[in-house]
């Protein structure tokens, strides 16, 4: 048994001063090493648990900004692809514009072959594809002649008869009255007067109708006439001839058309018949060949359509597949916004303030970004045809532009919220840690102040040791 080491009373008092002063000292270096006057519980237990649920909250709001920075690089994703969608669409409405202003439609120009015209049977000129229908298809017929109906004239009408006869030309029926002893020049200029214009003349002795439009000309008694006049007047029934219509006469028929308005157009060029064609596609002419106008049947030519809208339309499409395109490749972490995927961003610890972000439509629907959504479909060369369906086109084009830019703006909205709730939350943050801190936190000058003390401390309790220590020390000289 190890025998028990007895102090004198000023040594045991220097001793255990300077025990607790080397105590202190090593709180004092432990709060220097860590920079925290509260390291555990026993420290300060109320400090340390308020400091460690503030730190704990801080910590999960930490972790919610990492997704909502995923959440802000998401929404730019969709932003860039909008971007790149809106500069699509107004190159799409700068081709439809180019279109409309392009007028290089094809033309044809023929001679009239009054020889092969002027025959005693009806002869048509044949226009079909382009815009009437199909090439080759039954198209529409313009008459190349005039019809003419000649019958011979009656010095006189009969006496005791009523002379009233009914004239048809071009559809129109006029009643004519005719006298007791008029002669062909005076039934002529009744029937003339009748019409407004000359439709009647003198043809070597005989009444001549002439319809320009090709419908035919007819006479017959007016009702309750019993004598026949009007086989008084024509001298029965009246010979049908086929003169062939002027170049002005065949522009006059094709223009005033109304089943080929706005697709054809016919124009006199220097004496010869020309013919454009108001399409992009290829338009058949039958009735004329080797730039003649026969009104042959194997007699074909084309007038080619315009080339230039047909380039453009093949430019539009292009430019719509784009579109599809720049909505499949704007996501981001496997998110695509662009396609309708909804983004749930938390917003706070306990999940119970978040914000949902999707593109939706006027009704308020998820909806995807495409040509769909956009009402844009394909187009074909045809639809480039007329400048109504041009217009028409580009109205649309206009809507897509004014609903992306809707888009847009609600996601520019939800953008900036997530922004501010992120600056939020790294306020809050760093209001939770400057809050643990105070708690926590050793200041450091003060403690190395009293480091400094407590050094000074230590050496004076040692001298005062060794002071205490020499009386002992004063026995062992007297042994000496």
């Amino acid at each position: 048994m190890m025998a028990s080491i007895t102090l004198s009373a000023g040594v045991r008092s220097n001793l255990l001063n300077l025990q607790g002063t080397a105590e202190l000292k090593n709180v004092v270096q432990t709060r220097l090493s860590t920079g925290k006057k509260v390291n555990s519980a026993l420290d300060n237990p109320t400090n340390f648990f308020t400091a460690s649920s503030l730190t704990s909250r801080a910590s999960d709001l930490s972790n919610l900004l990492d997704g909502m920075a995923n959440g802000i690089q998401t929404i730019q994703a969709a932003n860039n692809g909008l971007t790149s969608i809106t500069t699509t669409l107004q190159s799409m409405q700068s081709t439809l514009n180019q279109a409309r202003q392009d007028k290089s439609f094809q033309t044809q120009s023929y001679d009239i072959d009054t020889v092969a015209v002027g025959t005693a049977a009806a002869k048509n000129l044949n226009l079909s594809g382009g815009q009437i229908g199909p090439a080759g298809g039954p198209g529409i017929d313009v008459k190349l002649q005039n019809l003419m109906q000649t019958g011979s004239a009656s010095a006189t009408v009969t006496a005791g008869t009523a002379g009233d006869i009914d004239v048809t030309i071009g559809g129109v029926t006029k009643t004519v009255t005719l006298a007791n002893g008029d002669d062909i020049t005076a039934q002529i200029g009744k029937i003339n007067t009748a019409f407004g214009t000359t439709v009647a003349t003198n043809n070597g002795g005989k009444i001549a109708l002439t319809d320009i439009s090709g419908t035919g000309a007819t006479v017959a008694d007016h009702a309750g006439n019993a004598n026949g006049t009007a086989n008084a007047v024509f001298g029965g029934a009246p010979v049908v001839s086929y003169p062939p219509k002027s170049v002005d006469q065949l522009v006059s028929s094709i223009n005033a058309n109304s089943a080929l308005t706005g697709k054809v157009v016919a124009s006199n060029d220097n004496g010869k018949l020309r013919i454009q064609n108001l399409s992009t596609q290829d338009m058949t002419v039958k009735g004329a060949g080797n730039g003649k106008v026969d009104g042959a049947p194997a007699s074909t030519s084309t007038v080619v359509g315009n080339s230039v809208r047909t380039s453009l339309s093949k430019q539009f499409n292009d430019l719509r597949d784009q579109i599809t395109k720049f909505g499949d490749d704007a996501s981001f972490n496997g998110v695509n916004l662009l396609r309708g995927d909804n983004l749930k961003l938390t917003l706070n610890e306990t999940g119970s303030s978040f914000i949902n972000v999707q593109t939706k439509d006027k009704a308020g629907n998820a909806t995807a970004i495409d040509n769909a959504f956009f009402n844009i479909s394909n187009t074909l060369a045809s639809d480039l045809d007329s400048d109504a369906s041009i217009d028409a086109r580009l109205d649309i084009v206009k809507d897509a532009l004014a609903a992306i830019r809707a888009v847009s703006s609600s996601l520019g909205s939800q953008l900036s919220s997530v922004q501010t709730r992120k600056d939020f939350t790294k306020s809050m943050i760093n209001t939770l840690q400057v809050g643990s801190d105070n708690l926590t936190l050793a200041d450091t000058n003060e403690e190395g102040a009293n480091l400094l003390a407590l050094n000074t401390r230590q050496s004076l309790q040692t001298t005062s040791l060794s002071f205490a220590s020499q009386a002992d020390q004063a026995v062992l000289q007297f042994l000496k």
